[in-house]
């Protein structure tokens, strides 16, 4: 299990870097969903499978959409034609490498809580309970009334209708 997640870390920073070492938005895109890939992999690593998948599933599409956009609308095709992906790389390496330092202090310096009890049976259980509440239950059909108001509203939008052809 440490293996695996150093290996995840390793990918994940070096998905992020490559956001700022290509030089084109489609390899870009790509490099941000290898690093957010991993990230969701740490979280299934640490049973947190909910968050994990949910990550994962969701960098897929976003990152899909983002490709599909770049490909209709940006002016070099695909975004593949290279180009200049970051500006004032003196100011962003000194603001990058000032925020590193803070962080890393803030780390080595900070005083860590000491865990108490055990983790929970079911992490993903555990963490809607805490963010909701009681709510939870409420809050799972919401998002089932919600989601048929989404596609309600498309279905009505359209001028035609579903089955007028």
């Amino acid at each position: 299990m440490t293996i695996a997640f150093w290996a995840l870390a390793v990918i994940a920073v070096a998905g992020g870097i490559s956001v700022f070492m290509v030089d084109s938005m489609a390899r870009a895109t790509f490099g941000l969903l290898t690093s957010l890939l991993a990230a969701g992999g740490t979280l299934l690593l640490i049973d947190l499978h909910y968050l994990g998948m949910l990550i994962i599933l969701m960098m897929v599409m976003e990152m899909l959409v983002m490709a599909v956009f770049m490909i209709m609308y940006m002016m070099n095709p695909a975004g593949l034609m290279p180009m200049k992906m970051v500006h004032n790389k003196r100011g962003a390496a000194i603001i990058a490498g000032a925020v590193f330092v803070l962080l890393c202090a803030g780390i080595l310096l900070g005083s860590w809580p000491e865990r108490k009890g055990r983790p929970p049976v079911d992490p993903a259980h555990a963490l809607g309970l805490s963010i909701m509440g009681p709510k939870m239950l409420v809050m799972m059909v919401i998002g089932v009334a919600i989601l048929a108001t989404m596609i309600s509203t498309v279905v009505l939008a359209t001028q035609r209708g579903r089955y007028d052809r």
